[in-house]
Formats: structure tokens, C-alpha cells, sequence
């Protein structure tokens, strides 16, 4: 029996790279696994459809994967999305937010479409796939909400080459602060991992630097043990932390 045994788990942005990573490795322990995505239908951009990435899960071991379609930019969506988990499942135990649009242009590159789509998912997607979930999380024993976001830094360099999409992950980042504030009455954790280099995902490889960069970064998994670490203590242990994958796996 894993440690995740009969849990279910909720991830966005499921379908591939470090959200099917994490969704495989907490199979492994024996939870159940609904993951949210866009891509139903082959894409030859993109590896991968929310029911290929739930044949790999399954394979895992995970009791039971239910791939759901669907777009956290809009408010019935999410509804649906939550409601269809619940339903199935009974529950919700953990929800990662893994979802997130990336663009690295400079201020004077950035499209109006661009902007609003980075805040529509990253920012906006998170708030209210975290609210829509946050009644099913206080039933929970030990309830987590993890945002794939970095820690809040305020050096310029950070802000300087890609402005609109540094906004972005900080807003997550936001949301993790104060919801671990507003929900530690209710006993729920809520933290930020982030990556402490590149990672092989198709982002990497479709906006960053191809396949140079990919074969040059690390892969998902280790992102993916490193939540599996956080999000085995205890929802009293620790909330409102921003974790680095290395520092979770030396610790």
C-alpha cells in the first residue's frame, strides 16, 4: 500500500511534461489521478493527448485516472472539471496547479493576447481552481494545494527580460502566501515548488531553445519526486513554503 493509497489527486496542465511526471509518480503510491488538459486530439507540436497521458498513469499503477478536457480560463470549466472529480472519486485530497502559459518577451514584444493569456491560466486559472476546490479540500485529511511557481524575489534581474510572464508566476506565488495564511484554520497546506534549472519539457523545447536546451536539461521526474516529498507531510508540517526540487531531495 502506498503512501498515497485512495488519495485523489487533482492536476492541471496534466497531459505531459512535469504534470504527467508527478501524476506518474504519485501512481506509483497508489492514488487516484485526474488530470485536466487542453489537448484531446494528437497535436503534432505537442507529445502527448490527456488520454495517452492516462494509459501511461494507469500503467503506473494508479487505481483509477480520469482525464478530463478542459480550459482553466473559464469559470464553467473549472466548475466542470471539479464537479466530474468529485463525482467520480468522492473527493478531493491534493490539487496541483501545474497549468501555466510562458512568454519571455521583452515589454516592447508583448502582445496584448499574449498578456492576457499568461494572467488568464496562471494567475486567474489558479485562483479559481484553488477556490472551486477549497470546500473539497477541508473534508480532506490531509489536504495540500501545490502552484508550480517560483519564490517570490524582488531582484530586477528577474523582471527585466520578460516582464508580463514574471508577473504571471508571481501571481501564483501570491496565491500560495496568502492562502496558506487564509486556510491554515481549515489545517490545508498550501506551497510552491519551482525548478532549479531548466527542465526537458515542451516548453523548453518549443519557446526556449529546442533541442539543444532539452538535451541539456533535466527531466520531469525530478520535479515530480520532489512534490511527492512535499506532499506526503503532514498539511500541519509545513505551508506557505516556496521549495526548490534540490533543496526538497537534500532535505
Amino acid at each position: 500500500m502506498g503512501s498515497f493509497d485512495n488519495k485523489t489527486i487533482l492536476i492541471t496542465g496534466g497531459s505531459r511534461g512535469i504534470g504527467k511526471a508527478i501524476a506518474i509518480r504519485l501512481a506509483r503510491e497508489g492514488a487516484n489521478i485526474a488530470i485536466v488538459g487542453k489537448t484531446a486530439e494528437p497535436n503534432p507540436k505537442l507529445e502527448g493527448t490527456i488520454f495517452t497521458a492516462a494509459e501511461e498513469i494507469t500503467a503506473a499503477g494508479a487505481k483509477k485516472v480520469l482525464p478530463i478536457q478542459g480550459d482553466i480560463r473559464y469559470e464553467e470549466n473549472i466548475h466542470h472539471i471539479v464537479d466530474q472529480t468529485v463525482q467520480t472519486f468522492g473527493g478531493i485530497d491534493i490539487l496541483i496547479n501545474n497549468a501555466s502559459a510562458i512568454n519571455l518577451s521583452a515589454t516592447e514584444q508583448t502582445e496584448p493576447k499574449r498578456w492576457d493569456l499568461m494572467h488568464s491560466i496562471n494567475i486567474r486559472g489558479t485562483f479559481f481552481m484553488s477556490q472551486a476546490c477549497v470546500p473539497h479540500l477541508k473534508k480532506a485529511l490531509n489536504p495540500h494545494i501545490l502552484n508550480m511557481s517560483p519564490p517570490l524575489n524582488l531582484d530586477p534581474r528577474w523582471f527585466g527580460p520578460h516582464l508580463a510572464y514574471t508577473i504571471s508566476k508571481y501571481g501564483m506565488s501570491m496565491i500560495i502566501l496568502g492562502l496558506a495564511e487564509e486556510l491554515k484554520q481549515y489545517r490545508i497546506a498550501a506551497n510552491a515548488l519551482w525548478p532549479k534549472t531548466t527542465i526537458a519539457t515542451a516548453a523548453v523545447k518549443n519557446i526556449l531553445g529546442g533541442d539543444f536546451l532539452v538535451q541539456r536539461s533535466r527531466k520531469p521526474e525530478i520535479v515530480a519526486e520532489a512534490a511527492y516529498h512535499i506532499l506526503q507531510k503532514s498539511s500541519f508540517e509545513t505551508s506557505g513554503n516556496f521549495f526548490i526540487d534540490e533543496d526538497v531531495l537534500i532535505a
